[in-house]
C-alpha cells in the first residue's frame, strides 16, 4: 500500500539522521525503525463528541474513544483529542489537528471520524459541504500524517438510533458523508474503517429498543447529574462507547497494518455477557 511505503521512507529518514546502523545482518535501517515504531505506536483520534472523553459530571455518557484503550495491547498508546460540536472544517481551523501533527510519530496512527457536525447546515461554524469535507480529509490530516510518517485510519460516521418504524431497521446517518469518506480513502489507498456499516449492522442486529442501552438514554433520578433523566440518540452511555470501540477493534484486526497485530478482547461473547 502506498501508505505503508511513504511510513517506511519517514522511517529510513529519520533513521539515518540519527545515525541507525545496527540492523541485523539483511535487515536495513529503515526495517529496524519501522519494527521498533510498530511495536509502541500511538493512536492519535480527530473527531467530535461521539468520541470524545467525559469528565465525571457526565456520567453515563462517554465517547468510543474513551473506552478503545481496552482492546489493544498495552503497548499501544491512545491519545484522545476528539472534542465536542467540531466538524472536519473547524477541527483544522482552530489549530487541534496542528496540536495533533506536532507530536505524532513515524509508525504512529491518526484516526479521523468526522460527519456529524459537518451536516450541521444550520450552524455556519460547523457545516462542512460533502465536498469540502472530502478535501479536508485528503489534504490536511490523510496528507498531514503521511508526511510525518504516520498512518491515517479513515471512518466513516457512527450511526445515530435513527431506524425506519416499519423494519426496525436503522438508516444510514449522513450518507453523503459516508459516501465522501470511503471514496476518499479508495483515491488516496489509506485503511479505511467503514464505522457506519459496521455500527448499523450492529443496531440492526439488537434493533431499536435495546438500543437505547448503547445511546444515552436514561430514567428520571437514574443519576443525579441527569434528574429528568435523558434521551440522546446520537451520543453513548458507557455499555454503547464500549462496543462500538469494540467493532472498531473488530475492523481495524482486518487491515494490512501492524496495528492490526495489537487488537485484543473482541470476543462477542463478552459483549453478550456484558449487556444490561
Amino acid at each position: 500500500m502506498r501508505i505503508l511505503r511513504a511510513a517506511s521512507a519517514a522511517l529510513a529518514a529519520i533513521a539515518a539522521a540519527a545515525g541507525v546502523g545496527l540492523a541485523a545482518p539483511g535487515e536495513s535501517a529503515a526495517d529496524e525503525a519501522a519494527a521498533a515504531a510498530a511495536q509502541a505506536p500511538t493512536i492519535y483520534i480527530a473527531s467530535d463528541s461521539t468520541a470524545q472523553t467525559y469528565g465525571a459530571d457526565y456520567v453515563p455518557q462517554e465517547g468510543w474513544g474513551q473506552e478503545l484503550h481496552q482492546f489493544f495491547t498495552d503497548d499501544v498508546a491512545v491519545e484522545n483529542h476528539a472534542i465536542g460540536g467540531r466538524s472536519s472544517r473547524s477541527f483544522v481551523e482552530q489549530g487541534r489537528l496542528d496540536a495533533i501533527l506536532d507530536v505524532i510519530q513515524p509508525g504512529d496512527y491518526l484516526f479521523v471520524q468526522f460527519g456529524h457536525n459537518d451536516a450541521s447546515y444550520t450552524i455556519p461554524d460547523r457545516y462542512t459541504s460533502p465536498e469540502d469535507y472530502k478535501e479536508y480529509l485528503r489534504n490536511d490530516y490523510i496528507g498531514g500524517a503521511l508526511e510525518r510518517g504516520a498512518i491515517p485510519v479513515v471512518f466513516t460516521p457512527v450511526s445515530r438510533r435513527d431506524y425506519d418504524p416499519g423494519t426496525g431497521l436503522f438508516n444510514v446517518s449522513f450518507p453523503e458523508y459516508v459516501q465522501a469518506a470511503t471514496e476518499v480513502a479508495a483515491e488516496e489507498d489509506v485503511p479505511f474503517v467503514d464505522l457506519s456499516a459496521s455500527s448499523r449492522a450492529y443496531l440492526d442486529s439488537i434493533g431499536p429498543e435495546a438500543a437505547k442501552d448503547v445511546f444515552l438514554w436514561t430514567d428520571p433520578g437514574e443519576y443525579p447529574n441527569r434528574p429528568d433523566g435523558t434521551q440522546d440518540d446520537t451520543h453513548f452511555q458507557t455499555y454503547g462507547a464500549t462496543e462500538i470501540a469494540r467493532l472498531i477493534a473488530t475492523d481495524v484486526a482486518q487491515l494490512d497494518v501492524p496495528l492490526a497485530g495489537h487488537v485484543q478482547g473482541i470476543d462477542a461473547d463478552a459483549a453478550v455477557a456484558a449487556a444490561p
